[in-house]
């Protein structure tokens, strides 16, 4: 990290904060930034704003913002392009919606199968986008949905045990679903699964040593990093690390616990950005990172 962020807390640095605090953000790398889409704001009210921040410099910019305000979105990004799926709308409704940024501005996207919301996505190298889990109008969602980049166009797949407020991630070809929820955070999962699309199967991996929802995950150095998460004892500090068939071991804690929080890997590091510091409404602009060998 080059920019001018020096305060450092145990193996994690304390970055620039997000200029406006806010929980249940979407995130994504792009072009060597890190871009942050809506999220609720203190105030309960949800958000169409978009910031990306630089490491290279510590330093915000502000982006346009997303066509319409959300909360609970999906973001994955691929080759200087991010989509964001999916989310709360200002009632609390799932949305049926999806829109990707190309560098510029904001575009509608084919409209997906089913409404989502509080669910995950990644991207593989095929440029495809697959978002898993979360909340139609019915309730948990059963099938995953697969947005073709090259195409435009919407498949979908059986999808990884039903729960909301999961993480996803991409790694090595493969899929993973980590922990989530059914419910409330009183209802949290430890369940990981992995997703082979040439197989279009799923096989259970090693459980989380915490189930939490409410997380983030990312993929980087060959392996599995999941952050973040609440339950009724409060926000989770704990941070884990998985090599697919392994076991999950326990990195350097989290400084500032948060869930509803952006996970990200750049530049040879995992980012938490933004997210909840208590459980239920609550906001932060804390950005910490880790680097990961």
């Amino acid at each position: 990290m080059t920019g001018t962020a020096a305060l450092v807390v145990g193996a994690w640095l304390m970055a620039s904060p997000l200029p406006v605090p806010r929980t249940e953000v979407a995130a994504a790398p792009l072009q060597g930034r890190i871009v942050v889409v809506g999220g609720f704001l203190a105030n309960g009210g949800n958000s169409r704003r978009v910031d990306a921040y630089d490491p290279r410099s510590d330093s915000w910019s502000r982006l346009p913002d997303l066509p319409r305000s959300v909360d609970h979105a999906a973001a994955a990004s691929w080759r200087g392009r991010v989509v964001v799926v999916g989310g709360y709308d200002a009632g609390r409704r799932p949305l049926r919606a999806a829109f990707l940024y190309d560098g510029r501005r904001w575009r509608a996207l084919p409209p997906p199968p089913e409404e989502r919301a509080a669910a995950a996505a990644a991207a593989t190298a095929d440029g495809r986008v697959w978002v898993l889990g979360g909340r139609t109008r019915d309730g948990l969602a059963t099938r995953m949905l697969s947005l073709d980049l090259r195409t435009l166009r919407w498949t979908t797949f059986p999808g990884p045990r039903p729960r909301e407020h999961l993480a996803a991630t991409a790694l090595g070809g493969r899929v993973y679903a980590i922990g989530g929820r059914l419910a409330g955070y009183d209802t949290n999962l430890g369940t990981v699964e992995a997703y082979d699309p040439r197989a279009r199967a799923w096989r259970p991996l090693a459980d989380l040593p915490d189930p939490r929802g409410g997380t983030g995950a990312a993929a980087i150095a060959g392996r599995i990093v999941s952050i973040g998460g609440e339950s009724p004892s409060g926000t989770a500090a704990s941070v884990w690390s998985l090599r697919p068939g392994g076991r999950w071991s326990r990195l350097p804690d989290l400084p500032t616990p948060r869930h509803g929080v952006g996970v990200v890997a750049l530049a040879g590091r995992v980012w938490a950005v933004a997210g909840g510091p208590e459980p239920g409404l609550t906001v932060s602009g804390a950005v910490e990172s880790l680097a990961i060998p």
